[in-house]
């Protein structure tokens, strides 16, 4: 319902803003490159919505929600508690539709997963805040919760704030992780579709983890400093990534741009929090032995 070209209306919140599946498709080459590699591996492709969906489908659910359009395009909409109406729909046109495709995860029965609610989780109303806006010393409250007190839990919820600004997404409201790798398991980043709306607008908000937690992995501060080099710059890395992707081109140019004014925003906030406290407080050892740029060039360059 969004076109490439345009950004989200500055009115709407961001609990009513739009699904993009380009946002999925980006975020999955973003966090690639990033070498987070905790989205699902995503591709965007056309779908014929009545070959591929509705004449195959014997859910009666899924056929209710099907429908012709005055214009003779086929959309369906969801079904789900709030805005799941036919005002909503996808359509076709009028049979094929842009979609993202993501690869399952394992069945809960092979590999159960638990949905955490985000500490630094937003309001989800038209009024009032949450403590971490209100109260710049919030993180010393949570570095005093199991298990952010003695896990690698928050250096995790750094990066994915790190992962949301770069991508835009104020939605975080919950992470979920694998319970086979207990406490220190690394978080998924799942559903990532309103990222991506708004390249003129940075929302530092998002970053509250890194800059009042003062924290961040040392093979993430290696990776962002690469990014930042010009001749790995992270906007050209992403556009020659998105490439390959069968609905390319994925973003825009002034996305992929904003993309190179957020990590210098981010590599600000780190430097900041190093000339406060140090670098040794600052950047944790999240390796054996620490990875030189050079490593990290020559993984980037394979």
């Amino acid at each position: 319902r969004q076109k490439r070209e345009e950004e989200t209306p500055e009115d709407f919140f961001y609990f009513v803003d739009f699904q993009r599946h380009n946002a999925e498709i980006a975020a999955f080459h973003l966090d690639r490159i990033l070498d987070f590699r905790r989205v699902p591996p995503t591709v965007g492709r056309l779908i014929n919505v009545t070959k591929e969906i509705l004449e195959v489908t014997k859910n009666e659910v899924l056929q209710s929600v099907f429908f012709v359009s005055p214009a003779s395009n086929v959309c369906f909409f969801a079904k789900c508690p709030y805005m799941c109406k036919t005002e909503y729909a996808v359509c076709g046109s009028p049979h094929l539709l842009e979609g993202s495709l993501s690869a399952f995860l394992p069945s809960l029965n092979l590999a159960p997963r638990l949905s955490i609610p985000n500490p630094w989780i937003r309001s989800y109303s038209f009024e009032g805040k949450e403590e971490w806006e209100v109260n710049p010393l919030y993180c010393n409250t949570v570095r005093e919760i199991y298990p952010y007190s003695n896990s690698n839990r928050l250096l995790n919820i750094v990066d994915m704030a790190i992962f949301d600004f770069l991508i835009g997404n104020m939605d975080r409201h919950h992470y979920e992780m694998f319970t086979k790798f207990g406490d220190d398991g690394f978080l998924l980043h799942l559903d990532n579709a309103r990222g991506f709306g708004r390249h003129s607008h940075d929302e530092i908000s998002i970053l509250a983890p890194l800059s009042q937690c003062c924290v961040i992995k040392r093979t993430t501060w290696l990776r962002l400093q690469l990014l930042a080099e010009p001749e790995y710059r992270l906007s050209e890395v992403m556009r020659e990534s998105l490439l390959q992707d069968p609905l390319a081109p994925v973003l825009t140019e002034p996305h992929l741009l904003a993309l190179d004014r957020r990590l210098q925003l981010i590599l600000e906030a780190v430097g900041k929090c190093i000339d406060t406290f140090g670098e040794a407080t600052v950047v944790a050892n999240d390796t054996t032995q620490p990875q030189s740029p050079a490593v990290h060039r020559a993984k980037l360059d394979t």
